[in-house]
């Protein structure tokens, strides 16, 4: 087994709480409290980190409530700053669990998808450790399939064997079967042999039929858990396959890099940066807010209330690997609470979210921003995507506050989805050009207000019509 380092997050302990906030502003415009408010929760991690043990385990995450409407950068906020600390990261609707007893998810599956991101993320980390190593004995093993055992029977034109060599020593042919083998591999990595076909031995993986146990309400969970513990213990079939060497190359490096990484290893490091470092983001915190008088429908919101108390609080979850501490995973609720407010909530789970941050609504000034100044703007994207058809797509000043104009009257008239917005206006904008990109005689198309003008505004003066499309 080859010896293995444990994969570490990025460098976070370089980035100070300003320059985490500059990371995010290069994806999320505005919204500055919330970016300051989550830099610190981050970097008071790795401040954590430098305690001694005994004050370590004392100190709790500050689990943070954004109140604002949706499409303001609630979840890109949060998703971002997982990816920066390259820390465990999972989003689930609050509204999709229900109390124990009703049928619906149960809340301690979000830790259990949580520890499998970790350990994807874990494992992925080992593979490209011994990616190169796990490529080159799929090449030997390649090599041994396609060069004969015996050089008495030469298949390759590379080969040459004469009556002279057949009678040589032992040591002659040896040195021969070296030089054909390295003329193989140089013609296996010149890519000369990718359409010679092999064949492959490959073992299914043994388990449970599929749908077996789903069909049962809220049982998904459990096939899922029975599947994997059975599968290890049931023997796969094995079974012969032919495949080009390109595609077996692939298949045997991605067997070899499995055998060379320890999976107890994974398992235990993947654990310790889902203890340590998982970020759970609980959307939709408002829709379970409120306490019910009457029975009814919507009975279990203060009992799933309840149930992710001891979660957000810190207990222990059985899962798969092993059993996962939730006390330092840090927890980001999100809520537009245009109904139900914070205070609705129980007061425990209130007392478990001391940081509460509200997300300011989306000016025009703020939409301009967003369609042009982030990395992934959507001005941007568009431009790339249809310059693949060879079509130039120019955005004017005047065309993108237009477009940021019309989301604003929009939002303001129907429902306010904020930046989301943007999307349903600049699909329906281009949605000519996207349909009709290989037939346009004129390559270059330039976006100005009056363009926007001409082919929005039937839409936006008719409010009843513009609900449905825009």
């Amino acid at each position: 087994m080859e010896q293995q380092t444990s994969p570490t997050p990025r460098n976070l302990d370089s980035l100070t709480p300003r320059q985490i906030v500059e990371e995010l502003d290069r994806y999320v415009i505005g919204q500055r409290d919330a970016k300051r408010m989550v830099a610190i929760a981050l970097r008071n991690r790795w401040r954590r980190q430098q305690l001694s043990p005994e004050l370590r385990d004392e100190i709790v995450p500050k689990n943070i409530i954004m109140i604002g409407p949706t499409g303001v950068g609630k979840t890109e906020i949060s998703r971002r700053v997982s990816k920066l600390a390259d820390a465990p990261f999972i989003k689930v609707e609050a509204s999709k669990f229900t109390e124990v007893g009703y049928v619906g998810r149960d809340v301690e599956s979000i830790i259990r998808d949580l520890t499998d991101l970790s350990i994807n993320m874990v494992k992925t980390a080992y593979l490209e450790k011994v990616q190169k190593k796990a490529e080159d004995m799929a090449e030997e093993r390649v090599l041994d399939m396609l060069l004969p055992p015996s050089l008495s029977s030469p298949s390759f034109e590379t080969t040459e064997i004469t009556e002279e060599t057949s009678e040589a020593p032992a040591q002659k042919k040896q040195d021969q079967q070296e030089s054909t083998r390295s003329k193989l591999r140089l013609q296996l990595r010149e890519g000369k042999l990718d359409n010679r076909m092999v064949e492959i031995e490959i073992k299914e993986r043994g388990g449970l039929p599929v749908g077996i146990i789903s069909n049962i309400g809220g049982m998904e969970d459990l096939e899922h858990n029975l599947r994997d513990m059975l599968g290890g213990m049931m023997p796969g079939k094995k079974k012969n396959r032919r495949m080009k060497v390109s595609e077996a190359l692939k298949f045997m490096a991605q067997e070899e890099a499995q055998k060379l990484i320890d999976m107890e290893e994974v398992t235990k490091e993947a654990i310790t940066r889902t203890e340590q470092s998982g970020i759970v983001f609980l959307d939709e915190i408002d829709k379970i807010a409120g306490r019910e008088k009457n029975t009814g429908p919507d009975i279990s919101r203060e009992g799933v209330q309840r149930d992710l108390l001891p979660i957000v609080e810190g207990s222990t979850v059985n899962t798969k690997h092993g059993p996962v501490k939730t006390d330092h995973i840090l927890f980001i609720a999100a809520g537009a609470f245009h109904v139900a407010k914070p205070s609705d909530l129980i007061p425990e789970l209130q007392g478990r979210f001391p940081i509460r941050v509200e997300l300011e609504p989306l000016t025009k000034d703020d939409l301009i921003r967003i369609l042009t100044e982030p990395k992934n703007a959507l001005v941007k994207q568009y431009h790339a995507l249809l310059g693949t058809e060879g079509i130039s797509l120019e955005f004017t000043r005047d065309g993108i506050e237009e477009i940021a104009a019309t989301a604003v009257q929009v939002n303001d008239r129907t429902e306010n989805i904020g930046a989301r917005r943007l999307f349903t206006i600049v699909e329906r904008l281009l949605e000519d050009v996207s349909f009709e990109a290989q037939d346009l005689q004129e390559k270059k198309v330039v976006i100005n207000a009056q363009y926007v003008r001409d082919h929005l505004q039937s839409i936006v003066k008719d409010e009843d019509l513009s609900r449905f499309i825009l």
